[in-house]
């Protein structure tokens, strides 16, 4: 812990934080060490995205070998360099998407607004300006970008914000008969693209319906909007495929990915763009997309890419997390019995959440950060989300120290559990993260 401190932490209340930091010094596997030499189980893989572990040595040789050759420079205009146009080909290859174009960013939030913005310039280009309006999902989360506050479809992020984009709305996240209304409501021929996480992530780990993926997709076509997969969270193996709509047998109009293309060693996302969408940029003259930041193709950070990729594919890391889902689903589900849970959501990739039930989080509002502080006292980092707290773990981790995971989890529960009382009897609230 150290003293008050000039960062603002994001997503903090920094009243709380200041004078109260946890400071990670390093990490190495499923592992990371703060700088008082206190251990953790990093169950969160830092922000759903060290898939393949910390301290990878190709990874930071990659970056570095970069560096001395060409550390940065723009791909605006006719710009480009090798490691940018190597990461492009590799993941329009593995993409299931037809035709695929790679646009590049810095990371995910970015990547939404650059699919919001393009499916937009798209149908201008295409003559059918009209189509401008985008739908997102209650409890979305597409990043903090302009665009992606309001698509998501979490309120607590967007008060306070100002006006948000006018031409959005959400639905619920679980309805296809509610997205059917909404195109009615909206008019389908002013439909832009709808927003989808495969399994909704910082909303509360929300697995999906049977058939629900499936569905926006066939909604989608039958409209003749844009099906945009947003797989920050779900790509890379957290869902057990690269891109997690393979899990669903779709092909979406684009993919917005980022966290899992450098498992997080440096900043990076994207848009996976079909061929449809690129057609009239690219067949064209004169047809610009006027948007992109300047990181986008950063040599050293698509090397970085590539060295995690080759990590991935050589460990077998995506079957992985296919296997994971079930460890994971089979370690949290025994913990629907204590009597402050309510559910576990599991079953759908390498990750999970406890969610609490409502009446323990009336008497204890706070309660998520209470089993966020027990289970960090235990060892385990777990990420606190709305009404649960939530795992998604490296894609390196053993079945044990799953296991030892959820263990931390119950002891959390059972040491927080006297301290939520109906009658109002609260000690002070713990420090968020």
């Amino acid at each position: 812990m150290t003293s008050d401190t000039r960062l603002w932490h994001p997503f903090a209340d920094m009243h709380a934080v200041r004078g109260a930091e946890l400071v990670i010094d390093r990490g190495e596997g499923v592992w990371v060490w703060d700088a008082d030499g206190n251990r953790y189980l990093d169950g969160t893989a830092s922000l759903w995205c060290v898939n393949v572990g910390h301290g990878r040595e190709e990874i930071v040789a990659a970056a570095a070998e970069q560096m001395r050759r060409l550390a940065s420079y723009s791909t605006f205009g006719a710009f480009a360099n090798a490691p940018a146009q190597e990461l492009a080909q590799r993941l329009a290859g593995l993409a299931p998407v037809p035709d695929a174009r790679i646009f590049l960013g810095s990371g995910g939030g970015d990547a939404i607004d650059t699919a919001a913005k393009l499916a937009r310039r798209y149908f201008a280009a295409v003559d059918q300006p009209a189509r401008a309006h985008l739908i997102g999902r209650a409890q979305g989360y597409h990043g903090t970008h302009g665009l992606g506050t309001s698509i998501g479809g979490i309120p607590a992020n967007q008060q306070g914000m100002g006006p948000l984009d006018p031409d959005t709305s959400h639905v619920p996240h679980d309805s296809l008969e509610a997205l059917e209304a909404e195109f009615e409501r909206v008019g389908g021929d002013r439909v832009a693209a709808v927003f989808v996480e495969p399994v909704i992530g910082a909303g509360g780990v929300h697995q999906p319906r049977p058939g629900y993926v499936e569905g926006v997709a066939e909604l989608c076509a039958r409209h003749g909007a844009l099906y945009v997969i947003d797989a920050v969270i779900a790509g890379f193996g957290r869902l057990g495929s690269w891109f997690g709509a393979e899990r669903f047998g779709v092909q979406p109009d684009m993919i917005c990915f980022a966290k899992g293309v450098t498992s997080g060693y440096l900043p990076l996302g994207g848009v996976v763009v079909s061929g449809r969408v690129a057609e009239p940029f690219w067949e064209r003259a004169g047809t610009w997309f006027r948007h992109g930041p300047t990181y986008a193709g950063h040599p050293t950070c698509c090397a970085a890419a590539l060295a995690n990729l080759d990590i991935l594919e050589r460990e077998g890391l995506i079957e992985r997390g296919r296997e994971l889902e079930r460890v994971l689903a089979d370690a949290l589900r025994p913990l629907t019995r204590h009597d402050l849970v309510d559910e576990v959501r599991a079953g759908t990739g390498a990750l999970g959440a406890v969610a609490f039930s409502p009446e323990a989080l009336a008497a204890a509002p706070d309660l998520v950060f209470r089993v966020f502080g027990a289970c960090l006292q235990r060892g385990v980092i777990v990420r606190p989300l709305g009404d649960a707290v939530a795992l998604s773990p490296p894609l390196v981790i053993a079945d044990d120290e799953v296991q030892l995971a959820a263990q931390a989890i119950a002891q959390a529960l059972e040491a927080v559990a006297p301290t939520v009382d109906a009658g109002g009897r609260q000690p002070e609230p713990a420090a968020r993260p």
